[in-house]
C-alpha cells in the first residue's frame, strides 16, 4: 500500500517510455507514485529499481495512486494516443481527482484533441499537453519537453521538466551528456519551453514529427542512392554516416543511422541486419496531420507531404510484390568518380534538411 501523499508525481502507464520516464524524475530526487493496468507490471518495475534518489510508489488502482501524490496532485499519463487518454480521464474522475489537481497527457495526442481534453474536463482537472521528443533514450536520460496548456498549471510542472529534460550548454548549444543514473546534470540550459495555451505543446509535436518524417525519408535516400550506385556495403556506409556525424550533418538520426547499418544479423551472421528489414513503414499519424494541417492553412510543406506519401507506398507490401511480376524496374548504374559522388549526395542531403525545417 502507498504512503499517504508522499509522492511528488504520479505516473500512468508503464510501457517503455513510461517506465524511463519514471526512473528519470526518480534519479533527479522526485518521489514518483506509479501505476499500470496490468499489476504485476507496476510490482515488477518497482521491484526491480529499488535505489532511485527519490523512489518509486507502487500502486495497485488510480484510487491509491490518488491518495499517494501530495495535492495539488501532478499527473503524469502515457497512454497510447486516442481514446485510450480519455478513458484513463474519467476512470481517475470516478476515482475522485480534484480540480486543482494537474493531468499531463504526454503521449502523440493530435493537438485538437487536446484543446477539447482542456475544455470538457476544466471542472474536474486541470489537462494539460505535452510533447515528449528523444525516444526511450531520451525519456531515461532527458528527453526534449514541449508543454503546453493553462499558464499557471505549467508553474506545477515546470520544476519537474526543466530537472528532468535534457541540458544544453550555453554557449555552444551542444548538448551536457547525461549518461549516469542517479547523477543530473549540473547547469546548462533546460530543452523545456512553456509554447503556449491549448494544444501548442502537442501542436509543436506534431510538426517536430513531421520534420522527423522528411528527415527520415532524406536518410533513406541518401543510403539508396549510395547502396545503388556504387559496389558499397552497409557497414562502409556506416562508416561515411558515421564521419557525416562529425560535421554539420551532426544529428541523432544520422548518429543511429551510422550505428543500425554496422549491425549483423542474428540469423546471419555473415550478412548485415539491414537488408533483412521488411521495407515497410509504420506511422502513427503525426505527419499525416502535419500534412493536413499544412493544406488547410496553405503552407507549401510538399517534402512532408510526400514522405508521409512514401511510408504510406511502402505499406502496398503485398500490392507491390504483385506489380514487381509485371514491371521492370530500372538498372542502376554509375560511371562518375566514387570520390565525387560521396560529397555530392552528402550536400544535397544537407540542402534538403534545411529545406525540411524551413517547411516545419
Amino acid at each position: 500500500m502507498a504512503k499517504k501523499n508522499s509522492a511528488d508525481v504520479g505516473l500512468i502507464g508503464l510501457a517503455v517510455m513510461g517506465q524511463n520516464l519514471a526512473l528519470n524524475m526518480a534519479d533527479h530526487g522526485f518521489e514518483v507514485a506509479v501505476f499500470n493496468r496490468t499489476s504485476k507490471v507496476t510490482k515488477d518495475f518497482v521491484d526491480t529499481n529499488p535505489n532511485t534518489p527519490g523512489g518509486l510508489v507502487a500502486c495497485a488502482s488510480l484510487s491509491e495512486l490518488l491518495g499517494a501524490v501530495l495535492k495539488p496532485r501532478k499527473i503524469v499519463v502515457l497512454v497510447k494516443a486516442g481514446p485510450a487518454v480519455d478513458d484513463v480521464v474519467k476512470q481517475l474522475i470516478e476515482a475522485g481527482i480534484e480540480k486543482e489537481d494537474l493531468l499531463v497527457d504526454c503521449g502523440n495526442s493530435q493537438w485538437t484533441d487536446t484543446i477539447r481534453r482542456e475544455k470538457d474536463y476544466s471542472d474536474r482537472c486541470r489537462f494539460f499537453g505535452s510533447g515528449v521528443s528523444g525516444g526511450e533514450i531520451g525519456a531515461r536520460f532527458g528527453p526534449s519537453l514541449m508543454p503546453g496548456g493553462d499558464g499557471a498549471a505549467w508553474k506545477l510542472l515546470e520544476p519537474i521538466w526543466n530537472a528532468i529534460a535534457a541540458k544544453v550548454d550555453a554557449a555552444t548549444g551542444k548538448p551536457i551528456e547525461t549518461a549516469t543514473p542517479g547523477r543530473p546534470v549540473i547547469g546548462g540550459v533546460p530543452c523545456s519551453a512553456y509554447i503556449g495555451e491549448n494544444g501548442a505543446g502537442h501542436y509543436v509535436k506534431m510538426i517536430h514529427n513531421g520534420i522527423e518524417y522528411i528527415d527520415m525519408q532524406l536518410i533513406g535516400e541518401a543510403y539508396f542512392l549510395l547502396r545503388n550506385f556504387l559496389p558499397i556495403s552497409a557497414g562502409e556506409l556506416s562508416q561515411i554516416f558515421g564521419r557525416w556525424n562529425e560535421g554539420v550533418l551532426d544529428s541523432y538520426l544520422i548518429e543511429i543511422t551510422a550505428d543500425i547499418l554496422k549491425q549483423r544479423d542474428p540469423e546471419h551472421p555473415e550478412a548485415f541486419l539491414v537488408d533483412y528489414v521488411l521495407d515497410s513503414a509504420e506511422q502513427k499519424g503525426t505527419g499525416k496531420w502535419t500534412s493536413i494541417n499544412a493544406l488547410d492553412m496553405g503552407i507549401p510543406s510538399n517534402s512532408i507531404a510526400e514522405a508521409v506519401f512514401a511510408r504510406c507506398l511502402s505499406a502496398l507490401k503485398s500490392e507491390r510484390g504483385a506489380a514487381s511480376h509485371h514491371l521492370t524496374g530500372p538498372v542502376y548504374q554509375y560511371d562518375g568518380d566514387r570520390n565525387e559522388l560521396i560529397p555530392a549526395v552528402h550536400d544535397a542531403l544537407y540542402c534538403s534538411k534545411i529545406c525540411a525545417y524551413a517547411q516545419g
